[in-house]
């Protein structure tokens, strides 16, 4: 993967809504209502897959970017 892809993938993480992202999952989290993610936005709330898959999502916002900054400065660091 370049450097360019690891740009492009952190801008489409940096152009959704700001995080931090939290799941929250009916009868895990809370005991009535839907399940949803919490954004610094609007909520998003998802049709179809688990438990898991939502909060893999809402993690994304906040692991990609971390994962992204630490390959590119591992990059940039000369080996010794």
């Amino acid at each position: 993967m370049t450097d360019d892809e690891l740009k492009q993938i952190l801008a489409r993480c940096e152009a959704a809504t700001p995080g931090p992202w939290r799941s929250f999952i009916e009868g895990r989290n809370h005991e009535s209502g839907d399940s949803f993610i919490q954004t610094a936005g609007e909520d998003i709330y998802l049709s179809g897959g688990t438990h898991a898959d939502q909060d893999f999502v809402a993690s994304a916002r906040q692991d990609v970017p971390r994962l992204v900054a630490a390959l590119l400065a591992a990059r940039a660091t000369p080996d010794t």
